[in-house]
């Protein structure tokens, strides 16, 4: 049982799908950081200075009353948010996420149809064939 996992574990799609995992979850962290860090600052900049990761739907206030600062703040207290700004970020995340895995396939799908479409060049003619012609071509001649 144990060689059997050994040999499941040890196969080249499974190696390939962990390390592809690995560098995917390294990806996201990149992507959540560009996002929230980079990104969501200049297009909050340009809409008049709004911040998404605190713009949120107060439903109920909690132990001490609003209005709350921010997010942290309102969730500290113990109020019942919906928290929209951070369903903003995290829909540009995935479209970021989602626009780079799509070039990422149509790159993989054009090196694809390039190999495809180049066909093999032929076999080299093999010392039989080679000689024949040889006598052809000397019996043509005479």
């Amino acid at each position: 049982m144990i060689k059997e996992f050994k040999d499941f574990a040890m196969r080249g799609n499974v190696v390939d799908m962990a390390v592809g995992i690995i560098i995917g979850a390294a990806f996201g962290g990149i992507i959540t950081s560009f996002v929230g860090d980079v990104l969501m600052p200049i297009i909050g900049l340009f809409l008049g200075g709004v911040d998404f990761s605190n713009q949120f739907l107060l439903l109920k206030d909690g132990a001490t009353a609003g209005p709350y600062a921010s997010l942290t703040a309102a969730k500290d207290a113990g109020a019942v948010t919906v928290a929209y700004g951070v369903l903003i970020n995290t829909i540009v995340n995935f479209l970021i996420v989602a626009f780079a895995l799509f070039m990422l396939i149509k790159g993989v799908n054009a090196t694809k149809k390039q190999e495809a479409a180049a066909p093999p060049p032929p076999p080299a003619p093999s010392k039989e064939a080679l000689l024949l012609t040889e006598i052809r071509d000397l019996l043509a001649r005479r």
